[in-house]
């Protein structure tokens, strides 16, 4: 399996599974949480395992409050590629026409050949920003097991919920 699709199912599964360990460390059983995150990175990205320890709840609930925020960031390049999908490789099944005024009209062959190739390069980018969306999140994780993480990652990892915080009001004032 590639990077790019490791990546993919890892992130989609992000946001459920910080959901819950955030339920499970707030129940006393942040051995579980912390059993699932090495299962993901390791099974998922195929990472090396690293002796496991025994961190403090706190930093395993903060992991978890992390993961659920990288989780939600990753909503947009999952939402992405299904759109991708749905509107570029599925397009004529999509929408049935008429495609007079279609990207690539008027026939349907080539609105779904304009859809299709308007997409892909959108579609790259949304797999290659799951793919670091992965990597931050595996880093964030083998820290709770004391590998040292690297000075950029907790300054990457903000930076990257404030462009999220941005597109979102952004996005909801063009509504």
């Amino acid at each position: 399996m590639t990077i790019a699709a490791r990546s993919l199912v890892y992130c989609a599964v992000l946001l459920p599974l910080s959901v819950a360990a955030l339920v499970a460390v707030l129940l006393g059983r942040q051995g579980a949480a912390l059993a699932w995150w090495r299962a993901l990175r390791v099974r998922w990205l195929g990472r090396p395992p690293v002796p496991p320890r025994r961190p403090r709840t706190v930093l395993v609930l903060g992991h978890a409050v992390a993961s659920f925020v990288l989780g939600l960031i990753a909503v947009v390049p999952l939402g992405v590629q299904v759109l991708w999908v749905l509107r570029g490789v599925l397009y004529g099944f999509v929408d049935r026409g008429p495609y007079d005024h279609s990207w690539g009209g008027p026939s349907r062959a080539g609105a779904w050949l304009a859809h299709f190739l308007i997409g892909t390069p959108e579609a790259l980018a949304g797999l290659a920003a799951l793919a670091g969306i992965a990597a931050l999140h595996q880093r964030l994780t083998a820290s709770l097991d004391g590998v040292r993480a690297p000075r950029w990652l907790f300054p990457t990892v903000a930076l990257a919920v404030l462009a999220m915080v941005l597109l979102f009001v952004a996005w909801t004032r063009q509504l």
